[in-house]
């Protein structure tokens, strides 16, 4: 009975350690194969064409945002109201003059800024959900400490490469004063590159406000600290919430993904082609303007495409359609010459089961495959974006070092080639014992933390656990294990104070 615990001590430390050893702790993924692509020239120039004609017969509304319509009508467009149209080729002539192909976001530890664009992908944790679940307690609100516990497990995963925005609402905390406590907690408890506040003009200024005390204002105007999510209100609609948001960053050299947010069947039309329309001439209008705001604000293409059940209404995750939708997304972004960002592990199953499993592996590897540059949502993801899940979290952790694996390729080099092996086994024997094996076996295929692969008897002897489990105890783990990058004490003073000062300006507030 003694010996069980440290034999499994033993096995769990073995095991920690290869899969370290396994998995890429670069700052991002340098993509090593080619992108799959379902549509051909002339599929593509079909898209292209319509989404211009949307553009030019029906048009884009910019919603009480008299700023937006004004560099709008200035650049050419026609106003009428709040309807925008463009001539056709005006949206892409803008945005090919001045949007940069790729931008560096910077991370106050520089070994950990990545690079949005180009052949490389920057893997994200889930963004947006109000609730949590965990095995211990169920689905229960958000709470700051939830908060700040997937900072720190995004901070401790190796696969993920952003420290993301609101990894969960902390409904705990005022919704107008909620943004400086998760801004401060991605600063104080990372160090990887994170984003900001999006929920009204006034929190995204706080946001550009507390990066300057970390890395000094005249860097920021010259450098990208900040990528944030600006959803268009589909179909063709921009808010003046996400307008106003948009225009301080942009004005403030800061990162903006533009992307449309559609569930094919409800907020869009049906069909993949349709889809695929509405989200180019989407993105080519809100892009459009952030470069009419600051020509050569870094920018993103972006999307979040699901479809909707027709039985029910619900959304649904990991089918095909959505999938073909993202590879013509990306398609269209490379062609236009910009980043792209999609994917993650959607689902929406309520827990870790076998349907969170293929719906999110499903969305992850067409994500990877259709080369997306920055993958928000790519890990936690649980009812359809409603719940943050802790050992969804660790799962979707464990795809996100494979999908580095994936995409760094076929080692051709000397040693993958392997011709020592295959001379020195010959016919009729085996590599396990061959000394280009024993190099090898530590770094020679990715194991993972939490798949068993052990004899059924093995795997009894070790309590029986299944997938959520075995997550469960990780992330325990990870926490417990977890020590905070250090902080300059004269930053961490002055951000505190800002937000001490700030938020006794003004009440408490729902909204």
């Amino acid at each position: 009975m003694s010996t069980r615990p440290r034999r499994k001590r033993g096995r769990s430390a073995k095991l920690a350690a290869r899969q370290q050893a396994t998995t890429s702790t670069a700052a991002w993924i340098d993509r090593k194969i080619p992108y799959v692509e379902v549509l051909d020239e002339e599929g593509l120039q079909l898209i292209e064409h319509n989404a211009e004609t949307v553009l030019e017969e029906i048009g884009v509304e910019f919603r009480d945002f008299p700023h937006a319509l004004k560099l709008l009508q200035d650049a050419g467009a026609d106003v009428d109201g709040e309807r925008v149209r463009f001539p056709r080729g005006l949206c892409r002539s803008i945005i090919q003059a001045s949007a940069p192909s790729e931008y560096k976001q910077h991370a106050r530890n520089p070994d950990r800024s990545v690079i949005v664009g180009g052949d490389r992908t920057v893997l994200v944790p889930a963004y947006g959900p109000p609730f949590v679940r965990n095995l211990d307690e169920g689905r229960r609100y958000a709470t700051l400490d939830d908060f700040r516990n997937f900072v720190k497990l995004a901070y401790m995963s190796p696969g993920l490469h952003h420290s993301g925005g609101t990894v969960c609402e902390p409904v705990d905390v005022p919704v107008n004063k909620r943004h400086f406590d998760m801004v401060y907690s991605h600063i104080k408890y990372s160090d990887k590159p994170f984003m900001g506040s999006v929920t009204a003009p006034e929190r995204a200024q706080d946001t550009v406000d507390m990066a300057k005390i970390v890395f000094g204002d005249e860097f920021i105007q010259e450098n990208t600290v900040i990528t944030s999510l600006i959803n268009a209100n589909s179909p063709l609609t921009f808010d003046a919430t996400m307008l106003g948001a948009a225009t301080v960053y942009a004005e403030n050299n800061q990162a903006t993904m533009i992307s449309p947010f559609l569930i094919a069947g409800a907020m869009s039309p049906v069909t993949v082609a349709g889809t695929a329309t509405q989200i180019l001439a989407e993105a080519l209008a809100g892009i459009t303007y952030v470069q009419l705001v600051r020509p050569g604000a870094p920018v993103i293409f972006g999307t979040f495409a699901a479809a909707v059940s027709m039985q029910t209404g619900a959304p649904t995750f990991g089918t095909p359609e959505p999938s073909l939708i993202m590879y013509i997304a990306a398609q269209l972004a490379r062609r236009l010459g910009l980043p792209f960002r999609s994917g993650g592990g959607l689902c929406g199953s309520k827990i870790s089961d076998a349907q969170a499993a293929y719906e999110a592996a499903n969305t992850l590897q067409t994500s990877a495959l259709a080369g997306v540059n920055f993958m928000l949502h790519t890990a936690g993801w649980l009812e359809g974006g409603l719940a943050m899940g802790y050992e969804k979290f660790i799962m979707d952790a464990d795809q996100a070092n494979m999908i580095g694996i994936l995409l760094g390729g076929v080692d051709l080099s000397e040693n993958g080639q392997a011709l020592d092996a295959l001379r020195e086994v010959g016919p009729g024997s085996h590599f396990l014992g061959a000394t280009h094996t024993q190099a090898n076996f530590e770094t020679a295929f990715y194991r993972s933390a939490v798949a068993d692969n052990n004899s059924f008897e093995q795997w009894e002897q070790d309590g029986s656990l299944d997938a959520s489990a075995r997550a469960n105890a990780i992330w325990k783990k990870m926490l417990n294990d977890y020590e905070a990058p250090p902080l300059d004490p004269a930053i961490d003073e002055e951000l505190t104070s800002f937000i001490e000062r700030r938020k006794s300006e003004f009440e408490d507030r729902d909204y």
